[in-house]
């Protein structure tokens, strides 16, 4: 017989050899448990209490003896049943201590085209309005495929989107054409390669070059300052 697996049950090995001797025995003394099993009698009697409170043993007195017998072991698998259960009702907040410790700590690093388009994608994911300041023209040479693409998606889902230019993207056509927009612009002297996208909880960095990187910071609290900064730019900027 293999005890592990009864561990596997929650029980310990002394158990697991107590109970197993006791399913051979039948009703049995405390002293006929602890001849047969080789266990020490004091083990044996700690063993029996705990399988007792497990209800994996019973016992019943006569001539002021205590005879103890071993349950079936179907109940092993009611032992397994509400081990599961309790995990299950703490599933929730297992989840939520594992979620919130990764959303503080998560930063990650997006390098070339393809790793742009996941960033991205991932705001479509997300699902929240996009708030975007030094937006750069040259996104739109840079992706040129892949933007079509992300505005269809996201009007799909309503995802609505404010974009602060330089004053220099009021040339370009394009600008007037993005679904779902709310633009407006700030002097060309606060042209930058870099652009930052904010949504959710989740703040992403962008610099728009021939190798271009991005910089993903998953954290409500900067995600938060970085809004309020933008809500001040916003009331600046000009339409």
């Amino acid at each position: 017989m293999d005890i592990e697996l009864l561990e596997g049950a929650g029980l310990t090995r002394i158990e697991a050899k107590v109970y197993l001797t006791m399913l051979e025995l039948g009703s049995a003394l405390a002293g006929e448990i602890t001849a047969k099993s080789g266990v020490h009698r004091r083990c044996v009697y700690d063993s029996i209490n705990r399988l007792v409170e497990k209800g994996l043993v019973s016992y019943i007195k006569t001539n002021n003896r205590k005879y103890f017998e071993a349950a079936k072991p179907e109940r092993l698998l009611g032992i397994i049943d509400e081990k599961k259960e309790g995990i299950n009702k703490l599933m929730p907040e297992l989840n939520l201590m594992h979620d919130m410790a990764k959303e503080e700590k998560e930063t990650l690093l997006f390098k070339g085209k393809q790793g742009l388009k996941t960033v991205f994608d991932d705001q479509i994911k997300e699902g929240k309005e996009i708030l975007l300041w030094g937006a750069s023209t040259a996104a739109s040479d840079i992706l040129k495929y892949y933007f079509p693409h992300f505005d269809r998606e996201r009007a799909r889902k309503g995802i609505n989107v404010k974009i602060i230019f330089d004053e220099e993207a009021r040339k370009a056509d394009y600008v007037k054409k993005i679904p779902l927009s709310q633009v407006k612009y700030l002097p060309k002297e606060y042209k930058s390669p870099a652009c930052t996208n904010i949504y959710g909880s989740k703040v992403s960095i962008v610099l728009w070059s021939d190798n271009p990187v991005a910089i993903v910071i998953n954290q409500k609290e900067i995600a938060e300052g970085y809004r309020r900064y933008f809500d001040l730019m916003w009331k600046i900027a000009k339409k």
